[in-house]
């Protein structure tokens, strides 16, 4: 390209765009950002006319003119670490939906955690996705004090009205109480962390569940999300005099594949003597030996509707909290 052209393809506005094209200019901004509001015709056409054009968007006037940067961060409310890192199923199957979603209505990400976030401000995004509402909701009260708009990965608490997708975790703990009783166990156990909104909503499903059959929680114990964490708790557990009980449910795989080598180190078969089901679905439990029962929750389809529910609110849609559907996957633990 010679020096003029390159002189007018950078003065080439939007407008120009538009005139050339024979269309109006918002139409020419949607198909440019391949938005589907625009037939697919059109905007491969209008793209091809702004390659072969030179156009390259002036991306500080349009934020200025819209009101908006067309970016949204993403909040990881967990602190990473070496038994569970960011490379987990968790988050990277959410961020994939979200990405997804994102990048095809024209929008960036800044991924971050919820610590970098609050340490250097809102980074001029739109709004914000927050995975995980932090123990006690306190990640999700940090962002509403911001008055940027957010909506949360998780489950909602009473007495509060900002936007969350989850999973009907409730449900999660009801089908892993119904599968343990189906086998006869009576005397129960619950791994996790009910401080977590969504935990709490499983040992709810789960406590009224298995009271209802006339049956026994003989323990409820925190847990965090790690294999350690489950080998840890069965092990206390197993030193307590009189102690018995004959199925598990956790509330991540990790914990329940620890809970499982804390049993078998204890010479204990599973699920000969103890059942065990854990939750997430994940590769790992099903490549587990013995392979893990547990409920599968769609973290990809959650990313998804997290990104439509942060659109609706930047676009000043209305929108409401959604749950996704759980289920069981039995294996053989």
């Amino acid at each position: 390209m010679t020096q003029s052209r390159r002189h007018r393809a950078q003065r080439l506005t939007l407008q120009d765009l538009a005139r050339i094209a024979g269309v109006s200019t918002m139409t020419v901004s949607r198909a440019l950002r391949n938005s589907k509001l625009v037939n697919e015709d059109t905007r491969a056409k209008i793209q091809a006319l702004a390659r072969k054009q030179g156009y390259s968007p002036n991306l500080s006037a349009r934020s200025l003119r819209l009101g908006r940067t067309d970016l949204v961060g993403v909040i990881v409310e967990m602190e990473p670490t070496p038994s569970r890192p960011m490379s987990g199923p968790y988050p990277l199957e959410i961020l994939g939906g979200i990405c997804q979603e994102m990048t095809s209505r024209g929008f960036g990400l800044l991924f971050t955690t919820l610590q970098h976030w609050t340490a250097h401000g809102t980074h001029h995004a739109d709004g914000v996705i927050l995975l995980g509402q932090g123990a006690h909701d306190t990640a999700a009260q940090t962002l509403g004090a911001s008055g940027m708009p957010f909506v949360v990965w998780g489950a909602q608490r009473a007495g509060t009205s900002y936007v969350v997708v989850g999973s009907d975790n409730r449900r999660s703990g009801v089908l892993a109480a119904e599968r343990l009783l189906s086998l006869g166990r009576r005397r129960l156990v619950f791994l996790g962390d009910t401080s977590h909104p969504e935990l709490a909503e499983r040992h709810a499903g789960f406590a009224e569940t298995v009271k209802a059959a006339g049956a026994t929680v003989v323990a409820s114990i925190p847990a965090a999300f790690t294999f350690a964490a489950g080998v840890h708790a069965i092990q206390t557990l197993l030193r307590q005099p009189g102690m018995k009980f004959d199925g598990v449910f956790a509330c991540s795989d990790l914990i329940a594949m620890g809970v499982v080598r804390a049993l078998v180190d204890h010479r204990l078969q599973v699920p000969g003597d103890v059942s065990v089901i854990g939750h997430d679905d994940s590769a790992a439990g099903a490549g587990f030996v013995p392979a893990l029962t547990t409920v599968h929750q769609n973290w990809s389809d959650g990313g998804v509707l997290l990104a439509r529910k942060m659109l609706d609110l930047i676009e000043g849609r209305r929108t409401r909290s959604e749950q996704l559907p759980t289920t069981l996957v039995v294996r053989d633990t």
